[in-house]
């Protein structure tokens, strides 16, 4: 099956070039299920959240968590621990201050919980279809947007929208580098620079379009994943945030790629894509990998994540994206460890 992503809010998913019966399935409406009767509470723990997308108007998005040294797996930390459903579509999670910011697309908020107890202690209201938060100095944070053509700015202290920047298109992931913000965007073929001190846009780095994720190596160049489109082939590109020149671009052959998930290990020396199957590359090599690193082999790999501790490589099969999902732990040599049940739709990890 070909990739989906968040189903698109106000129009059809199709339009995304998502498998139709998805569409179908993601757009059904039920109830939310029944919180679990038991608080966990992580404490000193170390692991990885696992955010659940939750079915498109379900209302069923959640937070799994797995223990590293136990090698448990606890389903949904929310809900028992609030009472209540989460949301609809959790897009993506942030650590920052001993708190998690849950950015809930489709139900335009952002949730703040504390990280250990998983208690939400505010509710950021206000957004259009935020996607992912980015904290940017002191209490100040931005949220990209899938619609509106901007970026909100957040004050975490007052945990509310303070200010909004304007950005055209699709924005998605975000990284800080050489003091300034560098946006990916899902609809232009360019990253977008922003002044953190003036919260405007300073420049633009022409990439091929559909820029959908972005990381730092161990040089401090910025790597970008980008779908392709409007005549621009599917790519890795690798930026110098200090120069804002885009330094190298590995294209990819046939438009049928589709590079995304981008992430890099501990060490910042080796990146990691899905593209169907998981790829590995080295940030020295000058060449695409030929063959996959971890193989689907019929699963449908929807969420990837590189543990910076002992490189041990994470993939999560959405399955059928109304299923419960599964998450595979790989060593960084590329040996199979274990696996265990997530949430609906499984997309991505954060370690602590």
């Amino acid at each position: 099956m070909s990739r989906i992503r968040s189903p698109f809010r106000f129009l059809p998913v199709a339009v995304l070039g998502f498998p139709l019966i998805t569409t179908i399935l993601s757009c059904r409406k039920d109830k939310p299920e029944q919180p679990v009767e038991t608080p966990v509470t992580i404490g000193n723990e170390h692991g990885v959240y696992i955010t659940n997308e939750g079915n498109f108007q379900w209302g069923n998005a959640s937070v799994s968590w797995y223990n590293k040294a136990d090698g448990q797996a606890v389903e949904d930390l929310y809900a028992p621990a609030n009472g209540s459903a989460l949301g609809d579509v959790l897009q993506s999670m942030t650590l920052h201050g001993g708190k998690g910011y849950l950015v809930v697309n489709n139900s335009g908020k952002v949730v703040v919980v504390d990280q250990d107890s998983f208690r939400a202690t505010a509710t950021i209201a206000g957004f259009t279809s935020p996607r992912y938060l980015l904290p940017v100095g002191g209490n100040k944070a931005y949220v990209s947007e899938m619609q509106g053509n901007k970026l909100r700015v957040l004050d975490l202290a007052a945990n509310a929208i303070v200010g909004t920047i304007t950005c055209r298109g699709w924005t998605e992931e975000m990284a800080l580098a050489a003091g300034k913000v560098f946006i990916t965007n899902e609809t232009r073929k360019y990253v977008y620079v922003v002044d953190p001190a003036t919260d405007a846009v300073a420049d633009s780095i022409a990439v091929s379009s559909g820029g959908n994720s972005i990381v730092e190596d161990a040089n401090g160049k910025l790597w970008v994943a980008c779908k392709g489109g409007g005549g621009t082939p599917p790519a890795l590109c690798r930026i110098d945030p200090a120069t804002l020149q885009k330094e190298a671009t590995f294209n990819f052959a046939g438009s049928s790629a589709n590079p995304w998930r981008l992430a890099v290990n501990g060490d910042g020396h080796m990146l990691y894509f899905l593209n169907g199957d998981v790829f590995r590359m080295a940030i020295a090599d000058d060449a695409l990998p030929n063959s996959p690193f971890i193989a689907a082999e019929g699963r449908n790999f929807y969420g990837l994540g590189v543990d910076p501790g002992d490189g041990t490589v994470y993939v999560a099969d959405a399955i059928d994206y109304t299923q419960r999902g599964r998450v595979f732990r790989y060593s960084a040599e590329g040996v199979s460890i274990n696996d265990f049940p997530a949430g609906r739709i499984p997309g991505g990890f954060v370690f602590r």
